[in-house]
This record gives C-alpha cells, sequence and structure tokens, in this order.
C-alpha cells in the first residue's frame, strides 16, 4: 500500500514538473483535454438543469393525473383535427357521474379559462389567463397561497364573487402580494374581492398553468358569466387516480365510464380523448433531449480526442527526455510494471488537470447564466464523477503506448543514451 502511494506521489510530482518546465507545450496540449470537458459538463448540466425544470413544470399538471378533453394533446404530421373539431366538449356534469361511476379516480375537478382585461383604479392589464375551477383542483393541482387564503367549501358551493390572484398580476396592480387581499377588481362589466395570491411560479417551460398571470374563480361564478360549453372557454376534466394505480388502468377505466356517460353503442367510436400528460411530456423531453445530448457529446468527443493526441505527445517526448532516468531504475530493480504504472498515472494526472481547468470554466459559467436564465443550472456530483472517469480513461489510452516503450526498455542501452 505504501509502495502504491509512493508511485500515486511520484506521478502526480511527475506531472506538475512537466507543467511548469513546458508550459507552452503541456498548456497546448492540456487545452484540447479542458475543453473536452468543459463541452461535456456544461451540456449535462445545463441540459439536465432545463430537463429537470420542464419536468417539474409537468409534474405540476398533477401526478398522475389523466385530462378528459375533445382534443388529444399529442400533434402530429397526420393530426385528424377535423375529426376532433366536432366532438362534444366535456361538461361539468360529466363530473359527478365520473365520480359515481370510477373505481379508480381518487379526484375529479373541472377546469375551463378564458382571456380578459383586469383593471383597479386607473391600472389595467391585458391578456390575463381567468381560470374556472371546481372544488377539488387545488386536491389535483398545487396551489401555493403566499397571501389570504384559498377558495373555501362555501365560496365554491354559493358562487361567492370572489377570487385568487397571480402573483405577477397581484403585483403589477397593486404593488406586491401583502395589498391585494380585500381589494376588488374589474374585468368586462363583472367584479371580484381578492382573498388570495398564488405564490410566484416563474417562467414555465412546460406545459402548465400560468399561474402568475392569472385570476381565479369558484366554477359557478365562472359559468354565471361565460358560457362553459363554448369553445372559447377549452373545457377538460381532471381527474387523479388513487395511490398506486398505473396510468394505463386509470385510462382503461375511465374509457369505459366516458363511454357509458356519452351513451355510445359497441360499434361507435370514442368522441373523448384520454390524455396522459406525464407520458406525453416525458417522452416529448426525453427524445429531444436526447438529441442535444448527442450533439453536445460529438463535440466534446472532437475536443477530447485532439487533447487525447496531445497529451500522448507529451508523453512520448517525457520518455525520451527521461530515457537514462528509467534505465537507471530498471537497473537497481524497478520492475516494468511499475514503471509502466508511473507514466500511466502520471498521463492520468494530466488529463484530470485539464478536467479541473475544464469544471472551474463550467463554474464560471453556471454563475453567470444563474444570474441570466429563470432556472437554476446545477453541476450534480454524478456528471463531476463522470468527467473525472472519462479524464483518468483518456489519460491512461493516450499513455497506453508511451508507457509500454518506457516499460520495455533495456536497462543498459536506456542508461547510455543521451
Amino acid at each position: 500500500m505504501r509502495r502504491l502511494v509512493n508511485i500515486l506521489w511520484n506521478s502526480f510530482k511527475m506531472s506538475l514538473d512537466e507543467l511548469k518546465n513546458n508550459k507552452l507545450r503541456s498548456g497546448l496540449s492540456l487545452t484540447g483535454v479542458a475543453f473536452g470537458i468543459f463541452c461535456i459538463i456544461s451540456v449535462l448540466a445545463l441540459v439536465g438543469s432545463l430537463q429537470q425544470k420542464i419536468q417539474d413544470d409537468i409534474n405540476s399538471l398533477g401526478t398522475n393525473t389523466i385530462y378528459v378533453d375533445k382534443w388529444e394533446y399529442v400533434n402530429t404530421a397526420e393530426y385528424p383535427w377535423w375529426k376532433f373539431v366536432n366532438r362534444p366538449t366535456p361538461k361539468f356534469e360529466d363530473v359527478k357521474l365520473i365520480e359515481q361511476r370510477s373505481t379508480l379516480a381518487k379526484n375529479v375537478a373541472f377546469f375551463t379559462q378564458n382571456n380578459t382585461t383586469l383593471s383597479y383604479k386607473n391600472t389595467e392589464l391585458q391578456f390575463v389567463n381567468l381560470y374556472g375551477v371546481s372544488e377539488e383542483y387545488d386536491h389535483i393541482q398545487k396551489v401555493d397561497i403566499a397571501a389570504g387564503r384559498y377558495f373555501s367549501g362555501s365560496d365554491f358551493m354559493h358562487g361567492n364573487p370572489v377570487a385568487v390572484i397571480g402573483y405577477k398580476n397581484a403585483t403589477d396592480l397593486f404593488g406586491g402580494p401583502e395589498y391585494a387581499v380585500g381589494k376588488t377588481v374589474q374585468f368586462g362589466t363583472h367584479r371580484a374581492t381578492i382573498i388570495g395570491v398564488i405564490a410566484k411560479q416563474g417562467q414555465s417551460f412546460g406545459p402548465g398553468f400560468d399561474y402568475d398571470n392569472s385570476l381565479m374563480l369558484t366554477y359557478f361564478y365562472y359559468a354565471s358569466i361565460f358560457n362553459v360549453n363554448d369553445e372559447t372557454s377549452s373545457p377538460f376534466i381532471m381527474v387523479q387516480g388513487k395511490p398506486n394505480v398505473p396510468s394505463q388502468a386509470l385510462v382503461d377505466d375511465l374509457e369505459g365510464v366516458m363511454r357509458q356517460v356519452r351513451k355510445l353503442s359497441p360499434k361507435q367510436e370514442d368522441n373523448f380523448a384520454l390524455n396522459d400528460v406525464n407520458y406525453i411530456g416525458t417522452s416529448s423531453i426525453n427524445s429531444f433531449f436526447g438529441t442535444v445530448n448527442i450533439g453536445g457529446w460529438a463535440i466534446a468527443g472532437l475536443s477530447l480526442i485532439v487533447g487525447a493526441f496531445g497529451v500522448a505527445n507529451i508523453m512520448f517526448v517525457t520518455v525520451r527526455e527521461r530515457t537514462s532516468q528509467i534505465g537507471l531504475k530498471k537497473a537497481i530493480g524497478a520492475k516494468s510494471r511499475t514503471i509502466l504504472l508511473e507514466f500511466l498515472l502520471e498521463s492520468a494526472f494530466l488529463c484530470i488537470i485539464g478536467g479541473i481547468i475544464g469544471l472551474l470554466m463550467v463554474a464560471g459559467l453556471a454563475a453567470i447564466l444563474n444570474t441570466l436564465l429563470p432556472f437554476k443550472i446545477v453541476i450534480s456530483a454524478s456528471i463531476i464523477i463522470l468527467a473525472f472517469s472519462i479524464c483518468v480513461v483518456l489519460g491512461i489510452l493516450s499513455g497506453i503506448i508511451p508507457a509500454s516503450i518506457a516499460a520495455k526498455m533495456n536497462p543498459v542501452v536506456a542508461i547510455r543514451s543521451k
């Protein structure tokens, strides 16, 4: 064990000596390694962080939740929109029927939406998302309240003219969420008293609800203003399955229930769509980011190949310069495998130094981007371990031939060389 530590230490010192004595040559060679590791870590960290952000946005739509709609959410080149456009829109009455007939549903909620102009005194906001939700909506969707409260059972039952407003809208209208509660806003010819403010959501990169720019009403108050069965309200039903119920089992259950609700005969095809948004989002994300990762690995691979040739060149020169030392070591009893191990470790250490430089470059880039992007770039431990593993493998591959040459040297011939 002590002998191995000595070999490791000597190899590390020789690597530092090589960098110190041949700064230009070593620097140019390590640039390729550093840039390759920079590409790998930066692409994996950026893509991984963005992918996690989008996945979180998709998960916010509800876990193990199926959306009952007239439209299918998978849009392809052969998307038969003409087939879906004539389907009936989901109705609020269907919620009660699903609750009664489905054996796998835990929560069922109705959702409808529109756009409106929201005003308070002399301040006006255009294109505000107006959401109408039923009672179990917050059981499926996580609605964090930053100030005030969410709708009560009485609000839902009586359709009280109250609203929960988004964080951005509360800030733009009142100067902050703490000033919004108790104020009365106007949209069109109608009014609502603010009872709560939704916590700041931030920019969403995936499908989801834009809570920051929203005004949320109870279903019955919304229905007293708009025609919820109209296409412009885009109504759909959210069905969350019971714990440990697979999404496909819930889809199969809902298909039978909806066919009963719509009174379809066995020969008639479905006139509704059952959308598993988590599956749709995850498959699309994995496909897109898989392509991005391939591009990043391709760029990094070219840089690493250049760096590998540079490190190999350093090791060939180092072997030539230390030929007499190698002969002397072998003459006093050093074994060939010891010489081989020393040069392989030295080559690996050189690549690790290049990897550290690349990691520092990524850390600096991440610090800059974190101030500009609406999501945080995280360099995970697994990415760092992968990067240094690549450095070690690259170093061994780069130094295997020079190290083999050094290990096979004849000690007498090596000592006599100049």
